[in-house]
């Protein structure tokens, strides 16, 4: 061990580094933001006296809870400007996300649109309850709410988003193969074959943030979506390719134009077809599929 051991609130902070970025990301949807709240974060942090901290996870999880709210707000405000549809920022994951179950289902680009229809506070109950099992006193302190309301705010935002969340949790080898099958058709240029792995009600939501070349509003049904895929394949001048990649600790496509990364496309699957495709082209929205971001519910992991 060196000798030059790092200071207990250092010390602290980087425990639970992991956990505190990943209840930003929820809650913002953005790394890029995420990773702005844990600064803002640990600046307070550093200005803690903490012999008056009895709970230093619960103490840490409050200033960041605050800081994402905040944040929320300036992002709300970036979101009426979006040029088009806006998804999550995709983050590259391991494995061991995937075998969360529940973790890999609060990070899925599904999910994640689901909380985007919730009030800031809503969304910060939600996930602070639901995905982190953080108590309701820690919770009303948090976002500075009486415990009594706070569970007021659980029941809505629960019954909200199990309104709008997908039914069943689909395994990973089912969205995996589903989108081997995409793939397949899409590099072939088989229309026939898309439309067999599109569900008729398929949703084909892009984001290019009027930087990259994409559908101002959500596409619906799969003859639409097959005929839309189809006719952008075409329209390149180069060669797409798409490999399989863990995003979101979910199956997903990094697609690569001669190359270079285009964009990612993450799904959700019902009895074997494609529900949902969301194509994230935003190349400010790329930057965390490079190299492996953790997300965990635990400290210190």
């Amino acid at each position: 061990m060196s000798r030059y051991a790092a200071d207990p609130a250092t010390e602290t902070f980087v425990a639970h580094r992991n956990l505190l970025f990943t209840v930003a990301y929820e809650m913002l949807g953005s790394a890029a933001d995420a990773e702005d709240v844990l600064q803002e974060t640990w600046l307070r942090w550093a200005d803690v006296d903490l012999t008056r901290v009895q709970n230093r996870r619960a103490y840490l999880v409050r200033i960041t809870t605050r800081q994402a709210l905040n944040r929320l707000r300036t992002l709300a405000r970036r979101k009426e400007a979006y040029v088009g549809p806006w998804l999550p920022e995709p983050v590259l994951t391991a494995p061991d996300v995937a075998e969360d179950v529940e973790l890999a289902e609060s990070v899925s680009m599904a999910l994640m649109l689901v909380l985007e229809t919730l009030t800031p506070t809503e969304r910060a109950v939600f996930v602070l309850r639901e995905v982190f099992e953080v108590g309701y006193d820690e919770i009303a302190a948090a976002v500075e709410k009486s415990p009594a309301a706070v569970r007021q705010i659980a029941h809505r935002a629960r019954r909200h988003v199990d309104a709008r969340r997908p039914r069943a949790v689909v395994s990973p080898g089912e969205t995996r193969a589903a989108l081997e099958s995409f793939l397949r058709a899409l590099e072939t240029g088989d229309l026939q074959g898309l439309l067999d792995v599109l569900a008729p009600d398929v949703v084909l939501t892009s984001d290019g943030g009027g930087v990259r070349q994409a559908a101002l509003r959500p596409i619906n049904g799969a003859d639409k979506v097959a005929r839309m895929l189809a006719g952008g394949l075409r329209r390149f001048t180069g060669r797409l390719t798409g490999e399989p990649t863990l995003v979101n600790g979910n199956p997903a496509l990094l697609v690569r134009l001669d190359g270079a990364v285009d964009g990612v496309i993450a799904a959700h699957v019902r009895e074997g077809l494609i529900t949902g495709l969301y194509y994230v082209r935003n190349p400010e929205k790329l930057t965390r599929v490079a190299s492996e971001t953790r997300l965990t519910r635990a400290a210190g992991a």
